[in-house]
């Protein structure tokens, strides 16, 4: 179905001669005799320009041209039969601790030492890409909350982000309460029974403005589910490794991570190794998408080129018309003109011609 998308734009088409009327002559710059009966004569030239207007067939060509670049202003498009959206699935929120202890290297993955937040990428960035129908955001906090990846449908995008993810660039301590808030506000103008919030994290809330059972009521209210995950090694099961002497593992607050679960309705998950953080995903990955108001969308094919083209070819002619009078052919042809006119100048310019020659 052909349509404009601004058809209002139509109501300029007599704006050009409305401009006529009500602007004055141009000025054409050139000096003039001031004289005492100078009013008279503008006048006279006012009357006269007002009476030689082009007749309407020299005005064809620009009435023309002004109906083609207002067609092309109205955006014509041809609008193709409408198609279903899939808008199933969840809004999924995904907040990770990038504080100074999410670098400690107490994770087994594949026979090798990793720390809290590689484990993390490698394993949720998986997650994230394959949850397929979902919109999916990330939030970074630490001493702050930030919002990395809005929610969207680019799963990779959400993917790439979180591996480029680095520690320390939110702070150093952990907001927890501030990355529920920051999720919160996110997620309460997306549909109901369809909002989630991952959150996870290796330490006790110690930094941000909003206590974070606080901030999981109100998610609550909202009907937004979290599910925390505490990530790090048992303290008894790890020793000093690399910088750090103590495993800031102890630093783990499990029973307002279980509360705030409790709360919103989600569950509590602990990961001590790569293997209980993978079967974690696994079963995240069970969730399922509910079913939200479907939708549709008619594709749209942009045509405004097709009459900005022929618009622009017939201001090409229209000025070659202006300057064919001054082309060298033209020239040419009125000094042929002249010859027929003074017989007597081609003998002169034949005799010029052969003294030259000579």
């Amino acid at each position: 179905m052909f349509e404009f998308a601004w058809p209002w734009l139509f109501a300029l088409l007599p704006l050009p001669w409305l401009m006529r009327l009500v602007l004055p002559p141009a000025d054409s710059g050139e000096a003039a005799l001031q004289v005492s009966f100078l009013g008279d004569l503008e006048q006279l030239v006012q009357r006269k320009a007002r009476a030689s207007m082009p007749s309407w067939r020299q005005q064809i060509p620009y009435v023309l041209l002004w109906l083609l670049l207002l067609t092309a202003a109205a955006r014509p498009q041809w609008l193709g039969e409408p198609l279903p959206i899939a808008a199933s699935g969840r809004d999924l929120l995904v907040a990770v601790d990038v504080s100074g202890s999410m670098d400690y290297p107490d994770m087994q993955w594949q026979g090798e030492d990793v720390s809290r937040l590689d484990l993390v990428k490698s394993l949720l960035g998986d997650f994230l890409e394959n949850r397929e129908g979902d919109r999916v955001g990330l939030i970074l906090f630490g001493s702050q909350a930030y919002l990395q990846a809005p929610l969207t449908f680019d799963r990779h995008t959400v993917h790439t982000w979180l591996n480029e993810a680095r520690i320390g660039i939110a702070g150093k301590n952990t907001a927890i309460g501030d990355a529920i808030g920051l999720a919160l506000k996110r997620l309460r103008q997306r549909p109901a029974q369809s909002r989630v919030l991952i959150l996870i994290t290796d330490g006790a809330n110690n930094g941000g403005q909003i206590d974070p059972l606080t901030a999981a009521r109100l998610a609550g209210d909202e009907g937004i589910k979290i599910y925390p995950i505490g990530i790090g090694a048992d303290p008894q099961e790890s020793s000093s490794k690399g910088m750090f002497s103590i495993n800031p593992g102890v630093d783990l607050d499990e029973p307002a991570l279980e509360e705030i679960a409790k709360i919103t309705g989600g569950q509590y998950f602990r990961a001590r190794d790569g293997g209980e953080l993978s079967a974690i995903k696994d079963t995240l990955d069970q969730l399922e998408p509910v079913a939200q108001q479907p939708t549709q969308a008619r594709p749209a094919h942009a045509l405004y080129s097709w009459p900005l083209a022929v618009a622009l070819l017939l201001s090409v002619l229209l000025v070659i018309r202006e300057l064919w009078p001054n082309n060298p052919v033209q020239r040419w042809l009125s000094k042929e003109h002249f010859l027929q006119q003074h017989p007597d100048w081609r003998a002169r310019l034949k005799r010029l011609r052969l003294r030259r020659r000579r």
